[in-house]
């Protein structure tokens, strides 16, 4: 009896051994307090996410909220569904990459208690993880990341965490800046949306032009005079522009002030078009004026910035928009046959005659 007691107790131990034999395999090289749960960032399923809150290092807040199928501000402001994409683009791809020294562990805790990217995740309505990015790591082909989540609570140790898809940084697709989430269309017209298209040069009326649909035909005016010598297509091709129409940079260097100023002044085009839905769209566009001029290729440069104009959108928000963007609008010459005689600018660059009184040679 006592040899089976004895054998009992041997195996039993024997038993516990092993398992915790086990235990230290699978827990090799992790940092003490490490639960394998909460290394679970991912989510699958991006499409039950509903709601995400960041807030970034400044303590700024923004709120993204899916409504439907599209994804809105909290107070259903447009946001750029492109960068929302990415977003959930590194929820989804987002994987395990390794775990930290201890020495690593003590020095990314206290770095990501003083500064770090908290971003909430609800699914379903309901809070389900919360990241905290820290720091990129030492390759720069990962994060530090520390993950809380409604099963497990909240992790008192960091790892270092990476995207399947793509190598890097993980941090610059979470910021809480409310002009970099906002939408920057402006036009997302096809031909049969539009109905007439005015534009009005004030410091050049002679670069003035409209564009107007009358069923399935195209008048084209020049200072309200109707030109000939052109065809549909061309009319077509111009009005294809529209398609797609971005403005670029919002607004972070002009104070209130200063943008009230720039509204004052007389605007170097208005652009106005009008929707055969009814809806009617009028930009007004302001020259960035630089000091100084030069010479480039021939031409004398009015302005050094050939870049970036000043847009101001029907909501009075004034953005920069590339010259790139809206030259294919503004440049009736290039799709009609207007008459730019006496014109002395194109696009900022003045033109420059020779000692005989004649344009130079192409």
């Amino acid at each position: 009896m006592k040899k089976i007691i004895i054998l009992v107790i041997s195996l039993a131990a024997l038993g516990g051994l092993t398992s915790y034999v086990f235990y230290l395999m699978e827990n090799s090289g992790k940092s003490d307090g490490v639960k394998r749960e909460l290394i679970d960032f991912a989510i699958k399923d991006t499409e039950s996410i509903d709601k995400i809150k960041i807030t970034d290092k400044l303590d700024r807040q923004y709120t993204l909220v899916k409504k439907g199928g599209d994804w809105t501000g909290k107070n259903g402001e447009c946001v750029t569904q492109e960068k929302v994409k990415w977003v959930l683009d590194a929820m989804k791809n987002i994987r395990f990459k390794g775990y930290l020294s201890d020495a690593a562990v003590k020095r990314f805790n206290t770095q990501m208690t003083a500064q770090n990217i908290k971003v909430e995740i609800f699914q379903n309505g309901a809070w389900s993880k919360t990241w905290y990015i820290g720091p990129s790591s030492q390759d720069h082909l990962g994060q530090i990341m520390l993950l809380e989540s409604k099963e497990s609570g909240k992790s008192s140790v960091p790892v270092e965490m990476e995207l399947v898809n793509m190598k890097g940084i993980i941090d610059p697709r979470f910021h809480a800046d409310p002009l970099q989430w906002q939408c920057t269309h402006i036009f997302k017209l096809g031909i049969s949306d539009i109905s007439t298209v005015d534009v009005k040069f004030n410091d050049e009326p002679q670069r003035s032009f409209k564009v107007q649909k009358v069923g399935q035909d195209v008048d084209v005016y020049q200072q309200g005079k109707k030109l000939e010598g052109y065809t549909p297509q061309d009319a077509y091709r111009y009005l294809n522009n529209y398609q797609k129409i971005h403005w670029d940079v919002a607004n972070y260097v002009l104070t209130p002030s200063q943008v009230d100023s720039v509204k004052r002044t007389l605007p170097f085009c208005e652009l106005t078009v009008k929707e055969t839905s009814g809806k009617s769209t009028k930009l007004r566009m302001f020259r960035i004026t630089s000091k100084g001029s030069e010479e480039v290729a021939g031409l004398q440069i009015v302005d050094p910035d050939l870049n970036y104009l000043w847009c101001e959108l029907p909501s009075g928000k004034l953005v920069k928009c590339q010259y790139f963007v809206f030259s294919p609008l503004l440049s009736g010459h290039i799709y009609f046959p207007m008459d730019l005689t006496g014109v002395e600018t194109i696009d900022g660059m003045r033109k420059i005659e020779d000692v005989n009184g004649q344009p130079p040679p192409k």
